[in-house]
C-alpha cells in the first residue's frame, strides 16, 4: 500500500485553477500548492494575481499568472499556448471561474444570461477541451469543476445559474465517458453558499441568509477550506476510482 502522504501528496504535478485571483480561486492555489503542486493562476484581474502568486510562492512552488478573460471563447487555447511555452502539459485543471446575477427569469436579459452559460458551462469545456489532450499524453490526469448545489435545487431568482451548474454536471458526466479510458477523471464539487466575497454580496441582503440557513441541517454556510479539501482530494492519486460524480457539500440541505 503507499503511504497515506503519498496518496494525498501533489508533488511534481502542475494544477490550473480558473477564477483564481479572488474568493474560493485564492484557497484553491494555496492549499493545492502546500500539496506540492505547481499552479497556474488564470484571472481577469493581472493586479490581484501578483497576491495569489505571493502566496504560491511562499509555499515554495512555482506560479504562473495568467490574465485572461474566459467570457472570450478564444482566452481558453491562448492560455493553452502560453502554458505549454512555459510549463509544459500540466494534468490538473480546476474549472473554478463562475459568475452569477441574481435575478427573476421575467427580469434576467439575454445579455446577463450569456454571460453567466459562457463562463460558466462554455469556459469549462473550452479550458477542458484545450487540456485533455496534454493529460491524455502524460498518462492521466483530473479535471474538477466546481459546480453548485443549485445544479439540482430550485432557487429563485438563480435560473441562469442553475441552468450553467446543471449543464456543467452533465459536462462532468460525458467528460467521464469520453476520457475516462485514458485515465483522467473528472469530478463536480456542488457547494451550497460558500462564504467568499461573491457568497456575501449575494446572500447579505435583509434575511435572506438567515432564511436559507435555517433550511440547512448543518445550520450554516460552508467555510472556502471544506470545499477545497474535497478538491485536494479529486486532484491526488487517491482518488483514482472516483469518476463523474456530483458531489455536494452543503451540510445536509440536499438529503431532506
Amino acid at each position: 500500500m503507499t503511504a497515506l502522504p503519498e496518496r494525498f501528496s501533489l508533488v511534481g504535478k502542475c494544477a490550473v485553477v480558473t477564477g483564481a485571483s479572488r474568493g474560493l480561486g485564492v484557497t484553491l492555489c494555496e492549499v493545492l500548492s502546500q500539496a506540492g503542486a505547481d499552479i497556474v493562476a488564470v484571472a481577469r484581474d493581472e493586479s490581484l494575481l501578483t497576491e495569489t502568486q505571493a502566496i504560491v510562492t511562499k509555499n515554495g512552488r512555482r506560479c504562473l499568472p495568467i490574465a485572461a478573460d474566459l467570457l472570450d471563447a478564444a482566452a481558453a487555447d491562448r492560455v493553452k499556448e502560453r502554458i505549454q511555452s512555459e510549463v509544459g502539459s500540466p494534468t490538473i485543471l480546476v474549472n473554478n471561474a463562475g459568475m452569477t446575477i441574481p435575478k427573476l427569469l421575467v427580469d434576467q436579459t439575454v445579455e446577463e444570461w450569456d454571460a453567466i452559460l459562457n463562463l460558466n458551462l462554455r469556459a469549462p469545456w473550452l479550458m477542458a477541451r484545450a487540456l485533455a489532450p496534454g493529460m491524455m499524453a502524460a498518462g492521466g490526469g483530473k479535471i474538477i469543476n466546481i459546480s453548485s448545489m443549485t445544479s439540482s435545487v430550485a432557487l429563485t431568482e438563480h435560473g441562469a445559474y442553475l441552468a450553467s451548474k446543471a449543464g456543467l454536471n452533465g459536462l462532468t458526466k460525458v467528460m467521464t465517458a469520453e476520457w475516462g479510458p485514458h485515465n483522467i477523471q473528472a469530478n463536480a464539487v456542488c457547494p451550497t453558499i460558500v462564504w467568499t466575497p461573491m457568497g456575501e454580496r449575494v446572500w447579505s441582503e435583509g434575511d435572506k441568509l438567515k432564511r436559507f440557513v435555517e433550511k440547512i441541517p448543518a445550520g450554516r454556510v460552508a467555510t472556502p477550506e471544506e470545499v477545497v479539501d474535497l478538491v485536494l482530494y479529486l486532484a491526488s492519486p487517491a482518488s483514482g476510482m472516483v469518476n463523474g460524480q456530483e458531489i455536494f457539500v452543503d451540510g445536509g440541505y440536499t438529503a431532506l
